[in-house]
């Protein structure tokens, strides 16, 4: 009995597509079609009966140009049994630059479409915050300025530069979270700084906003400037993870 040698074109090409096949698992059915004699010549995880030698069915390619674009897609195929798949064919030519094959990957988008209605499901709120139990938590107020911040600008908070951090603790301050007791430390941890930068920012925004009079950040409205753990001149007295409790020493006025 004679054993017919295999396919030139599939000795080539199927390395290629045993290499898509295996890298997009069940998902995806590889089929290398004979363009000549418009037959299957060899599939790799197949959806549905087809074989070898069976009709291919593309239609004449003599009427390609060799300027004409080779690969096409991705564009949407349906199965008898409702799957929709996303398809790209590639026209394999050869050294005379005329159509030799045909690259056919069908993708079965439904496991993807399953997965991405689940993670719509859990990505959004389902119903509004309850204000009334937050009120009163100043760090939900803190992480929704700075994590508001992050996700406008699309930097992480440790590739904030300076002007970011000022703009950061103005919103803070109009927020009221800068008016609490022990904050400063929160603030930082946040924005992955160490306290003294903090301080140092405080120090250089009451200065460029001209908060002398005891309002501006890091000041207590009650007891005037020089009373809040912020509104210290040296960063370096009291900031640092170094500096121990006495950075956070109580203070007159909880808050």
């Amino acid at each position: 009995m004679t054993v017919e040698a295999p396919d030139p074109r599939v000795r080539t090409w199927s390395p290629v597509c045993q290499a898509v096949a295996l890298l997009l698992g069940p998902y995806a059915e590889v089929v290398l079609h004979d363009v000549a004699r418009d037959e299957v010549l060899a599939l790799w995880n197949p959806m549905g009966s087809r074989a070898p030698g069976d009709p291919s069915l593309l239609g004449e390619l003599d009427g390609l140009a060799p300027t004409a674009p080779d690969v096409y897609g991705p564009y949407e195929k349906l199965l008898p049994d409702g799957r929709r798949l996303s398809s790209v064919s590639a026209v394999l030519r050869d050294t005379d630059g005329r159509p030799s094959a045909v690259l056919c990957v069908n993708l079965d988008r439904g496991p993807l479409e399953h997965a991405a209605a689940l993670l719509a499901g859990f990505a959004a709120p389902t119903a509004p915050r309850p204000e009334p139990l937050f009120e009163h938590d100043w760090t939900e107020r803190m992480n929704d300025v700075i994590g508001g911040y992050v996700r406008a600008h699309g930097r992480p908070p440790e590739r904030l530069g300076r002007e970011d951090r000022l703009a950061v603790l103005r919103e803070l301050d109009r927020a009221g979270v800068l008016a609490v007791r022990r904050a400063v430390p929160a603030v930082a941890t946040a924005l992955r700084v160490s306290r003294s930068t903090v301080y140092a920012l405080l120090a250089d925004l009451r200065t460029e906003a001209g908060h002398d009079s005891g309002t501006g950040p890091g000041a207590d409205p009650e007891t005037g400037p020089g009373t809040g753990p912020e509104s210290h001149a040296g960063p370096e007295s009291h900031a640092g993870p170094e500096a121990g409790p006495a950075a956070d020493a109580p203070q007159r006025n909880e808050r």
